[in-house]
């Protein structure tokens, strides 16, 4: 990238290592995916790159894109360095593209940086005998990384499923931008006008990348259209084309190009696409830029982006309270087990509640609580205070003593924000539209007639759309039914109801933490009165086989009376 000095940079004692890192990226000239192996599907691959880059756009500014975010690489082991595009999706996740986060090839926690808040790339800044003195951020700030994902079927040699995210160790302030959703079909439109933005290449003829964020407006174009410019590459349903085609030249092409690649392309203030491949230096007549089709792969997506939890790890824990002692705690997930427990007092009492619910209200990678007291029915929020590294608990509600469900599913109306729902002593079920801080929107109401069930429950999508759903068990005859989110408020909520469970009063607790073993997919735990957990893994189906055979995770719970 030779935008970038050329000078090396050195380390010092006053440098940040952030700033050294990405200095050091800038010097670098290898490129995310450059392991990629060109497709061995018959035909010519000549020319098929993992990259990508905006030629004949515009520039633009961050008040416009203030989602952007650039992902800078570098492994001092190796001095593998490179530059990647990416969208802020929640304040600690980045979304991207798998090429440039391949968790077979780079560790992200360990040589990663994201830069978020401003539209120029970094300056280097060199002392006058030549070494290294700071980056100049423009106004950015540089973020370090927890964790990595990218999609389990990532093939690197078709460069499929080429969707990704990135966890920041701690939220930033920049607007997030949403998804599409997985039922989206009006932005992938023949002729739709669509958006991307990035700071790739700006010309065919030079590797030198944009100092300044650009955009350039792309129509879609038709999958045949682009499976026939593209075949065999093009994997209708993964992939989705937009732009002219290309001129052959600088001047009659507007394309993404190299150091675009995990960038948005958008439609409707939503990400539809995230840039993938093309051609070498990206002209090539005729050619058309591909991007992963997000609505493809929202539904293994969102849960990476809702998967905040007490361990950090991307797998939903398990509260507990002891009904003797009211001591709480946490089992940390192993995947198919839970680990042995450890005390939260050190986040506060747990005596005088009788509800705990797991969520993240701030979406500030920190797992939160809410809780109802006992005594006056008034509920709480606790938090962890990043600033203060301390715990603090606020009241929400009050006087919820007659509510006979509180739940907190996650982003059940579409916003991209967690929300709160609860059943009245009437049966009327409301959705509070969460806003993000620990407050919320004004109550809607979904319908009435959830008196009829002794257990509402959710955390995350159970059918693999994307959408947060809800579980509901009878109290005439146990049985278990499925409410699909559709992405709405109101009314329209949840769609009706399919019977995924017959009988289950065999158990007394029901609870749903989330994704427990990792795989992206909300799970379930059942307690029999005898104090044995199982855990239901889940399966995406939204029929009977919506979970797999249950694994038992211990027979020690009957001590606890509350669980979450």
């Amino acid at each position: 990238m030779s935008s970038a000095s050329a000078a090396t940079a050195e380390t010092s004692s006053t440098a940040d290592v952030l700033d050294v890192r990405v200095a050091k990226a800038m010097a670098a000239d290898d490129t995310a995916g450059e392991t990629v192996k060109q497709p061995s599907a018959s035909g010519s691959s000549e020319g098929l790159q993992p990259d990508a880059k905006i030629i004949g756009g515009s520039e633009t500014t961050i008040g416009s894109a203030p989602w952007m975010a650039q992902l800078w690489y570098y492994d001092d082991t190796t001095g593998l360095g490179f530059f990647c595009g990416g969208s802020v999706v929640s304040p600690t996740k980045i979304l991207t593209a798998a090429h440039c986060v391949d968790k077979n090839h780079y560790n992200w926690a360990a040589y990663g940086t994201v830069v978020t808040g401003t539209d120029q790339l970094p300056t280097a800044v060199y002392n006058d005998d030549g070494s290294f003195n700071h980056t100049d951020y423009h106004g950015g700030t540089p973020s370090e990384l927890s964790r990595q994902w990218n999609h389990s079927s990532y093939n690197e040699d078709a460069i499929n499923n080429d969707i990704a995210v990135l966890t920041l160790t701690k939220p930033v302030t920049a607007t997030p931008i949403k998804m599409t959703t997985s039922t989206d079909t009006s932005s992938y439109t023949a002729g739709t006008s669509a958006k991307v933005y990035g700071w790739g290449r700006t010309s065919s003829t030079s590797d030198d990348i944009s100092q300044t964020l650009k955009t350039a407006t792309l129509p879609i174009v038709s999958d045949t259209t682009c499976a026939n410019t593209w075949s065999p590459y093009f994997i209708k349903g993964n992939m989705v084309c937009a732009g002219k085609p290309a001129g052959g030249t600088d001047a009659t092409t507007t394309t993404s190009c190299n150091g675009d690649s995990g960038g948005p392309l958008v439609v409707g203030n939503k990400v539809i696409g995230v840039v993938s491949w093309g051609v070498v230096d990206c002209v090539a007549k005729g050619a058309y830029p591909v991007f992963a089709k997000v609505s493809k792969y929202v539904g293994v997506t969102y849960p990476r982006v809702d998967d905040t939890d007490i361990s950090r790890d991307g797998r939903a824990d398990v509260f507990l309270r002891n009904k003797e002692t009211g001591t709480g705690y946490v089992r940390a997930s192993q995947g198919s087990s839970l680990a042995d427990r450890s005390s939260l007092e050190s986040r506060g009492t747990w005596k005088g509640y009788n509800l705990v619910q797991q969520t993240d209200l701030n979406r500030d990678g920190h797992q939160d609580f809410v809780l109802r007291r006992s005594s006056d029915g008034d509920v709480f929020w606790r938090r962890y205070v990043p600033s203060t590294g301390s715990w603090t608990t606020t009241q929400i509600f009050d006087n919820w003593s007659t509510r006979t469900r509180i739940l907190t599913p996650g982003d059940v109306t579409g916003d991209a924000l967690p929300d709160l729902l609860s059943v009245d002593s009437a049966g009327a079920l409301w959705i509070y539209p969460g806003k993000g801080n620990g407050t919320f929107g004004t109550r809607v109401k979904v319908g009435t007639g959830w008196n009829t069930y002794n257990a509402v429950l959710g955390h995350g999508d159970f059918t693999g759309d994307g959408k947060a759903d809800l579980i509901a068990r009878t109290k005439t005859g146990s049985n278990v039914y499925l409410y699909k989110g559709t992405g709405k408020s109101g009314t329209g909520a949840f769609a009706t109801r399919i019977k995924v469970r017959s009988d289950w009063s065999a158990y007394n607790t029901l609870i749903t933490p989330g994704d427990v073993s990792g795989d992206g997919r909300a799970d379930l735990l059942a307690r029999t009165p005898g104090g044995t957990l199982y855990l239901y893994k889940g399966t995406s189906k939204a029929t009977s086989e919506i979970f797999s055979t249950r694994v038992s995770v211990g027979t020690s719970y009957a001590q606890y009376d509350l669980l979450g």
